[in-house]
């Protein structure tokens, strides 16, 4: 999966790596794209659109469905990250608002491959110094070079799908950091758990936990009508959970009886 999601596969040329590049941005754009559409638009057979839809949700640039292929997340596909950008941004900026109340200057900070702790990445120039540390890509591209942030980028396995780094790499220098709190979200909440749906990714957030002394998990209220497939942790492995203000207060109640330390973005400060 860490390598180009739109590499040919044995025995392909260049024609092949374009044409599923513009697959690739094609499903994007549109959401769901019909299998006979790609075939007459490329002048090839169903066939040859199955093997590239196939690499192309090999890498995690999409996912299969019946008759064609859609961009859209399910249990089993994250969803490409320029979709996931553009989803909840509302929400997302009410979460960083909250997220960035407990940031203070000096500190080490933590920042997962979530386009919701894009959103806190964002704010942090402004509340520096600080030392911030991330997986993601874009969070990269984005400090670097900003007055007042030590940044640490991340290395490991690139997977572009995700447009970050994981894998075994990834974590064990991680482990070699310590941070003052970590700011991560999740794709899925199902009876108090977080899910995710790759073990890479998994894998990496369970070590951006152990590395730092507080651990704030940030999630908008659509979390909890999906699904994962791979368990991350308990709500209550988290020093705070803060959701956003849509979030329906039968929710926030059945979270706050199973012990969940939780912040309501909006409402007053949050405090850990």
């Amino acid at each position: 999966m860490a390598e180009d999601a739109t590499a040919p596969a044995a025995g392909d040329g260049a024609g092949a790596r374009e044409r599923r590049e513009k697959i690739r941005q094609r499903v994007v754009d549109e959401g769901f794209v019909h299998v006979k559409s790609l075939a007459e638009a490329f002048d090839v057979s169903v066939m040859t659109i199955h093997r590239d839809l196939d690499v192309l949700q090999s890498n995690g640039w999409l996912r299969k469905v019946r008759g064609g292929a859609t961009a859209q997340p399910s249990a089993i596909y994250h969803g490409d990250v320029r979709h996931r950008l553009q989803a909840m941004a509302e929400a997302k900026r009410q979460l960083a608002q909250a997220a960035a109340g407990l940031v203070s200057p000096g500190s080490s900070i933590m920042i997962d491959e979530s386009t919701t702790g894009l959103a806190v990445a964002e704010l942090l120039p402004a509340l520096g110094p600080l030392t911030v540390i991330t997986n993601f890509l874009a969070a990269v591209n984005l400090l670097a070079g900003k007055p007042g942030i030590d940044l640490i980028a991340l290395g490991g396995a690139y997977y572009p799908a995700y447009d970050a780094f994981l894998g075994l790499r990834t974590s064990e220098t991680i482990r070699s950091l310590h941070a003052d709190v970590l700011f991560m979200s999740t794709t899925a909440i199902t009876n108090g758990h977080c899910y995710h749906q790759s073990q890479e990714t998994v894998a990496v957030k369970r070590a951006l936990m152990d590395s730092a002394d507080r651990r704030v998990l940030l999630v908008d209220h659509s979390k909890f009508a999906k699904n994962g497939l791979h368990q991350l942790a308990a709500l209550t492995a988290f020093d705070l959970v803060i959701v956003d203000s849509e979030t329906p207060q039968d929710q926030v109640a059945a979270l706050r009886t199973r012990g969940v330390q939780l912040h309501v973005a909006g409402s007053a400060a949050p405090r850990l």
